[in-house]
């Protein structure tokens, strides 16, 4: 039941990204404002891991399924991508790359000061 609750508060932030969404009139996504209305919340300690962490590991464990209808589509589609590969590939391999060097940095940059603040 516990964990009925845990997704319930989860709902709450995406839903109140929606309404964030709807009402704000900035190009960001709703599920951009849940997860950073989540986020302050937790910083805030208006919500604690604790209420969250297992819907959450469990949602993130999940994750990698939500793309297979996406791969399904790509596939169905080759014919029409046939034609943007090359363009496509040029645009994604140092984009990949971008994102993979600048996350390494962050993860690096937290992981040092997780480091120096426990010493």
């Amino acid at each position: 039941m516990e964990l009925m609750f845990e997704f319930a508060r989860i709902l709450l932030f995406c839903f109140a990204g929606e309404l964030c969404h709807t009402l704000l009139p900035l190009p960001i996504p709703a599920s951009v404002y849940g997860l950073l209305l989540l986020l302050a919340a937790l910083r805030l300690g208006a919500v604690k891991l604790a209420q969250v962490r297992r819907a959450a590991l469990f949602l993130t464990g999940v994750f990698p399924l939500l793309f297979v209808p996406a791969a399904a589509g790509v596939m169905e589609l080759w014919a029409q991508l046939q034609a943007m590969l090359l363009p496509a590939v040029l645009a994604l391999v140092p984009v990949t790359v971008l994102v993979m060097a600048v996350s390494g940095r962050v993860t690096q940059y937290f992981v040092r000061r997780k480091e120096r603040d426990h010493v």
